[in-house]
């Protein structure tokens, strides 16, 4: 089972590949049980679930998916 630290450092370069907040790659991962096939496919399909959590572990006004930026307001 990997450590916290690995799965943090899995995300964090996860949302980096795919141009992601690392806010939005965190809460993806928690929707997915940390499945990596089941993220890949909540990034590709949206999911507001995801962004609701997101916008929780942050005070920003807005966060990027991919090159989709999403405002706070929107959410």
């Amino acid at each position: 089972m990997p450590t916290q630290e690995a799965k943090a450092h899995r995300v964090g370069e996860w949302a980096s590949l795919r141009n992601t907040s690392r806010e939005i790659a965190e809460a993806i991962f928690e929707v997915a049980q940390y499945d990596e096939k089941l993220a890949e496919k909540i990034w590709e399909e949206g999911n507001d679930e995801v962004l609701i959590k997101a916008f929780n572990k942050t005070d920003k006004d807005s966060l990027y998916w991919g090159e989709q930026t999403i405002d706070r307001k929107n959410v």
